[in-house]
């Protein structure tokens, strides 16, 4: 009953979120200006932006057959490994608290001789280098002096921004390095600094989970080939945001995509209903006002972005457990797996 409890309340946090983010994106927008800002889109461009943004789920695969593997040693099967893909990142936009990696980790479970811990590990691992790609590309963007002059961000001008920014990815990945090669270590700590009990365990399971993707890539030439995969990812996703930026009508560059693409990765961070929406839209507001884009045509861009891009996964997804011998109640129980 506690954990139920705390599920919905979980829930209605995000729910919450979303309104006032949405609110916030929105406020004091006229309709008609935002429609007409709409009919102005390029459709071919749009539908090109979509197409790129759709491509990275398979790419998603690579890189997910190099961390997950069968007991054999055995890449997970290109089938399997995609159908899982499909079903989660379709369930991240469906239902609440970020199903999808609960989802995607369950159904390979189901598809393929592979434990459902083996592959939330190797999920979990994903999400970590997902992380390092994207904080890279932003600290080389605002080191770059790709803003316009003058810009000021949470109160700090771009540069020292920047170094902060650096500084604090130092740090974690000094601090990942020394959990890798103290494991044990590291344990002793949680369990001595974290006051509850139960928290403390949780994290050491979590860094446990880490650890037993990450044992995957003991071989450099791996590792090497899941950073390539994680960099084609995430500029392949940015080159998305360029094309919408050429379909809008806006003459921003690369380096923009870049950096409104970690601002939105970031933002779904925060609690949110299913699909992120509000965070999304406050993400793209936010950012493209950095580089002086009308509020109107910004809300515009975060509309058609997020709604075109929305529809391929969670298509594709229908149809993946349309495929399989899932079903979807089996799903939703899974999440809680």
């Amino acid at each position: 009953m506690a954990a139920s409890r705390r599920r919905w309340i979980s829930i209605a946090l995000g729910v919450v979120v979303s309104v006032l983010l949405l609110w916030w994106a929105g406020r004091g927008l006229d309709l008609a200006t935002v429609l007409t800002q709409l009919r102005r889109l390029d459709s071919r461009l749009v539908v090109l932006a979509v197409l790129i943004a759709t491509l990275t789920f398979p790419l998603r695969l690579f890189r997910w057959r190099i961390l997950l593997r069968y007991p054999n040693g055995e890449p997970i099967g290109h089938g399997p490994g995609w159908h899982a893909i499909a079903l989660g990142f379709m369930s991240n936009n469906v239902l609440a608290l970020r199903a999808g990696e609960l989802v995607r980790s369950y159904a390979a479970s189901r598809l393929a001789p592979v434990k459902f811990s083996t592959a939330l590990a190797s999920v979990a691992v994903e999400r970590v280098f997902d992380s390092m790609t994207v904080v890279v590309t932003l600290i080389v963007i605002l080191l770059a002096g790709t803003l316009p002059a003058g810009t000021v961000v949470g109160g700090l001008p771009v540069d020292r921004l920047a170094g902060r920014v650096a500084l604090i990815a130092l740090a974690a990945l000094t601090l990942a390095a020394i959990v890798l090669w103290t494991p044990s270590t590291f344990r002793r700590v949680i369990r001595r600094i974290v006051p509850f009990p139960r928290i403390a365990e949780g994290l050491v399971h979590i860094l446990d989970g880490i650890l037993q993707g990450i044992g995957a890539l003991k071989s450099p030439r791996l590792l090497l080939a899941v950073i390539g995969w994680s960099a084609v990812i995430w500029l392949v996703n940015g080159l998305s945001f360029l094309l919408m930026f050429r379909a809008s009508g806006l003459s921003l560059g690369f380096s923009a995509a870049l950096l409104l693409q970690a601002a939105i990765v970031f933002s779904i961070a925060l609690p949110s209903s299913p699909g992120f929406v509000g965070v999304f839209e406050a993400a793209v507001v936010a950012s493209l006002g950095l580089y002086g884009v009308p509020q109107d045509q910004a809300f515009a861009y975060a509309i058609t972005y997020h709604v075109a891009t929305f529809l391929p996964i969670t298509l594709l997804g229908f149809y993946s457990l349309i495929r399989t011998p899932l079903r979807w109640g089996e799903l939703k129980g899974g999440q809680r797996a």
